[in-house]
């Protein structure tokens, strides 16, 4: 599973198959865990100051192809990308790609895809669970590392990362009893050294660019009634 695979399945309620967070949030979470994943595997990586490249801006460092359709289609992207911003990328990065990874789990069998339509008139698919099991394993990592102060992996502490960057930590650990102090714990994950500083790097520029669609999403949304 990717850790992109790992979230989609935390951000999608396994009873109704709706998701907890909204766009364009999930979407770039999504997008940012594609990243995180390329940057652990040593092909992308963000600069640092006295780098050839500016502080801050995307580093391509191997583009050989990983043999996985969704990172390789994403890293193909990324390899014309020398030098951007990764904020400023996040979108394109993240197209298409919520719809490619739910595929992807219903047809492995982990997700059922329940198509309906809303009022009558409008297609929609449901992504209820079908086979949680995995899913659960991911849980019972989070609550370790949580709720009894585990120490995480890589790839655990990049979903809290990502969790907390989408402000979702407590609808997805639902039954603890103290919600401030999850999600104080949380932040401190996400804030501690559980990983080169261009993986956390990479979460902080998810998070920016969700902020900044926010913004311009807001700022259009008063034009237009203005």
């Amino acid at each position: 599973m990717l850790i992109a695979e790992d979230l989609a399945l935390l951000l999608y309620d396994d009873e109704s198959g709706k998701p907890i967070a909204g766009s364009p949030g999930l979407d770039y979470a999504l997008g940012g865990a594609v990243l995180i994943e390329l940057t652990l595997l040593g092909k992308v990586d963000i600069a640092e100051a006295g780098d050839q490249v500016k502080a801050g801006r995307l580093k391509v460092l191997d583009t050989t192809p990983t043999g996985d359709p969704v990172l390789d289609e994403r890293l193909a992207f990324l390899a014309g990308k020398p030098g951007a911003k990764p904020k400023d990328l996040m979108a394109k990065l993240s197209k298409k790609l919520r719809d490619q990874l739910l595929v992807r789990l219903a047809e492995r069998g982990v997700l059922e895809a329940d198509k309906g339509k809303v009022l009558g008139l409008f297609p929609v698919t449901r992504w209820p669970a079908k086979d949680a099991r995995h899913e659960a394993e991911v849980r019972t990592g989070l609550e370790n590392v949580l709720k009894l102060g585990t120490q995480p992996d890589e790839r655990t502490a990049a979903l809290i990362a990502l969790l907390t960057a989408l402000n979702v930590v407590p609808k997805v650990i639902t039954d603890a009893v103290d919600k401030k102090a999850l999600k104080q714990r949380a932040k401190e994950i996400s804030e501690s050294d559980w990983a080169a500083a261009a993986v956390r790097k990479a979460v902080q520029e998810m998070q920016a660019a969700v902020t900044a669609a926010i913004v311009v999403a807001s700022s259009a949304g008063a034009a237009g009634s203005s």
